[in-house]
């Protein structure tokens, strides 16, 4: 068996793999990357601030691979997927033959296509390097703009704002995270934002880059000219699809189609994390997933299915972010919502929002709130519980409203 791609999914597949008792010799991972697959949420928070190493955010040591007789092909660069061959093809003619093959080859990130974006203290963040590239370019009084914001963008921003940079974010919307975040959510963060003096530029793009002897700009299709040291664009990322454009694999611009077991058109073959399109049986239409909770759970249950174990996904999606002293948390798929609740006091960093479409429990996000609320919020999207609005506002214990127990 062999896993291509380096990423959280492939760390995860090989954990699992060793949990189900998988023989030495048995496994093999492919990775472009120099490194052992390794966590990618830190990439934008702690390991960016300088607080951990490359070491601390290992999935697994590399003696874990060298003990389970795990073969790891690191700066290994596949150019073709040779599916009727079953061969990957490398650097220096080099191949790898496969009996059953799991692609966890995650996202790229978007690219500004604008003069000038191909300037060197334009920076994204995908990859580790890449974290260690934006660290060495952190210098406290100087001037920094993320472009997007998006959690990536807002996670961003806090690093160099807590780094001691003076911080603009740029983005084309009229309030941060519009996709996710209702209005009262996106202004509660703006004036967090705000307090630590991150100037927001909303209803802004940007039109280019100059470099020239008397500084660097950045310049916005407003006509203002920014003088800046640091760029960091957190535009979104796409499915990592170009090695299997003009392949058998049934795929399009929103990722590899797998069924619910994760498997792709082509026999022996699975599909995890990012670049994955499934069938979601809890909101019963397909998703493609850009989150870490996402890629592990996938990367497990594609294990065991390579393993002949034939578990369905079924999964709540879930992320969580960190930004200053603000922790939160958000489950579900809040897409076609037709109304919003609101628990907690927001301005006390107690934030409690409850989607619902027609009543169905769809997505929550947390912050500073009750144990209870974190157990109950998972349970319910998953059983697709019929909440009260009113009641589900003003209940005391949310455990009064709960009706799934024992739920088929």
């Amino acid at each position: 068996m062999v896993i291509l791609g380096g990423g959280v999914a492939a760390g995860y597949a090989a954990k699992e793999f060793v949990s189900q008792n998988g023989g030495k010799g048995q496994l093999a991972i492919v990775t472009a990357e120099q490194v052992p697959p390794y966590e990618r949420p830190p990439l934008s928070k702690d390991f960016l601030a300088g607080g951990k190493k490359p070491d601390d955010i290992l999935i697994s040591d590399p003696s874990f691979y060298r003990e389970h007789g795990i073969t790891l092909f690191r700066g290994f660069s596949v150019s073709k997927v040779d599916f009727a061959r079953r061969r990957l093809h490398g650097p220096s003619g080099r191949m790898i033959g496969f009996e059953k093959l799991l692609i966890t080859t995650g996202s790229a990130v978007r690219r500004l296509n604008v003069p000038g974006a191909d300037l060197p203290w334009i920076f994204y963040l995908r990859q580790l390097k890449d974290s260690q590239h934006i660290h060495a370019h952190i210098k406290r009084g100087k001037r920094a703009v993320v472009i997007g914001s998006g959690f990536i963008g807002m996670e961003v921003a806090a690093v160099l704002t807590n780094e001691g940079m003076n911080t603009t974010m740029v983005f084309p919307g009229d309030r941060v995270w519009e996709h996710v975040f209702t209005p009262p959510v996106s202004a509660f963060f703006e004036k967090q934002f705000a307090d630590h003096g991150i100037m927001l530029m909303k209803d802004e793009t940007v039109v280019g880059f100059e470099d020239k002897r008397n500084g660097r700009l950045v310049v916005l299709g407003s006509g203002v000219r920014m003088p800046v040291d640091l760029v960091v664009a957190g535009i979104g990322v796409t499915p990592a699809l170009g090695l299997f454009r003009g392949s058998p694999l049934t795929h399009d611009q929103d990722g590899i189609r797998v069924n619910e077991y994760l498997e792709t058109n082509v026999d022996s073959v699975w599909a995890a994390g990012d670049i994955a399109n499934y069938p979601d049986a809890i909101f019963r239409r397909r998703l493609r997933i850009e989150h870490w909770d996402n890629a592990v759970e996938q990367g497990r249950v594609a294990m065991r299915n390579m393993m002949d174990k034939f578990q369905p996904f079924v999964h709540v999606p879930y992320f969580f972010s960190d930004e200053f002293d603000l922790s939160y948390e958000y489950w579900g798929n809040a897409e076609g919502h037709d109304h919003v609740v609101y628990r907690g006091v927001m301005k006390d960093k107690q934030l409690s929002v409850w989607w619902l479409k027609q009543g169905v429990l769809c997505a929550t996000l947390l912050m500073n709130r009750p144990d209870e609320e974190r157990r109950y919020a998972p349970r319910w999207i998953l059983r697709r519980a019929k909440l009260n609005p009113a009641q589900l506002k003003t209940a005391k214990s949310l455990r009064s409203l709960d009706r799934t127990f024992g739920q088929e």
